[in-house]
């Protein structure tokens, strides 16, 4: 403690090292990890899926103008769209609910201490635990931020159809690195993807090629079966259709997603793209053959994923409701 005390002070405290805190609500809301942890706990145990959710909204929120949780605001005092009804966006109901719920948990103990945003990273670590990898710190002190934007979204978020190239860039732009986006792409080894986000792996890939030759046969058939072709049924039952991104673990976060991407079994044409790249084919192999290593690797880049522009000090605000602003 009192070396990170002089680190700050050689600082002056600008750092997020600084700012954030892993005892930051000790003596105002002490109990407030374990409020969050029984909350999200509770909501798991009724429905399992929305583990990926959680995690997703983390990462979402944080790419978009930073770890605000201005992902979860419904409108804003400019009234200009917001951040969730963009289309990379689209959470269900069921995850903004299981946060509300959290949220209204949290304020029963603590009122207008915990932010929003805090919420947020406590509770996507809860989903790791729940899913399978070691429990590890979340430093506190983050402020809710006071816009959102639906525009803000492009450029910010990763696409289903990226190039590691374009996905690497990002990943640095935040702060972050390679291996952290090789690491962090391991939670698609539980949640769900829409059909539409395949149809051209499986129907259009090129001008040559229907299908993405990367594709491991048995799988292209399994995939297509689930997901048919773009016109064989109504829009409405089409944009509806999903399949697991891992189908062997489904539920658990494990390295069994590395291990399908080797043998050409991703379901993304962005994490299959992972063993195609040198860049990142390397990364791959050692986590698919080290699962403490990918472990480590991958709760590490949450709490990294968690300080990407944060607000701290007299900055944004505690929200009371984590769908308005004060």
């Amino acid at each position: 403690m009192a070396s990170k005390f002089i680190l700050c002070w050689l600082r002056f405290f600008s750092s997020v090292e600084c700012l954030l805190d892993d005892r930051f609500y000790e003596k105002t809301c002490p109990q407030v990890e374990k409020i969050i942890a029984n909350s999200v706990n509770n909501s798991l145990l009724l429905r399992p899926r929305l583990a990926a959710g959680l995690i997703r909204l983390q990462f979402h929120d944080c790419f978009v103008n930073g770890c605000d949780a201005s992902i979860l605001l419904d409108t804003t005092p400019s009234g200009e769209p917001v951040e969730k009804t963009s289309k990379a966006n689209g959470f269900s109901s069921k995850i903004l609910e299981c946060v509300d719920g959290v949220k209204a948990d949290v304020e029963r103990e603590c009122p207008g201490v915990v932010s929003c945003a805090d919420i947020l990273a406590y509770a996507a670590r809860e989903a790791v635990v729940q899913d399978g990898l070691p429990h590890y710190p979340v430093p506190g002190g983050r402020r809710d931020g006071v816009s959102s934007s639906a525009k803000g979204v492009a450029g910010n978020l990763l696409s289903p159809s990226d190039s590691v190239k374009t996905m690497a860039k990002l990943f640095i732009r935040k702060g972050m690195s390679v291996e952290d986006l090789v690491a962090l792409s391991g939670a698609h080894s539980i949640g769900h993807t829409h059909c539409k986000h395949l149809h051209k792996r499986l129907y259009n890939y090129s001008s040559t090629q229907a299908q993405d030759p990367s594709m491991d046969l048995a799988h292209y058939l399994s995939l297509k079966s689930s997901c048919p072709k773009p016109g064989a049924l109504s829009k409405e039952v089409t944009d509806k259709l999903m399949v697991p991104l891992e189908p062997s673990t489904p539920l658990r976060l494990d390295t069994v997603y590395y291990t399908q991407l080797l043998n050409g079994k991703g379901v993304l044409q962005s994490d299959q793209a992972l063993t195609n790249d040198p860049t990142t084919s390397g990364i791959v192999e050692r986590f698919a053959q080290n699962p403490s290593q990918w472990a480590a690797a991958f709760t590490d880049a949450m709490i990294r994923l968690g300080k990407v522009d944060v607000l701290t000090g007299q900055e944004g605000e505690i929200r009371r409701n984590c769908r308005a602003v004060n």
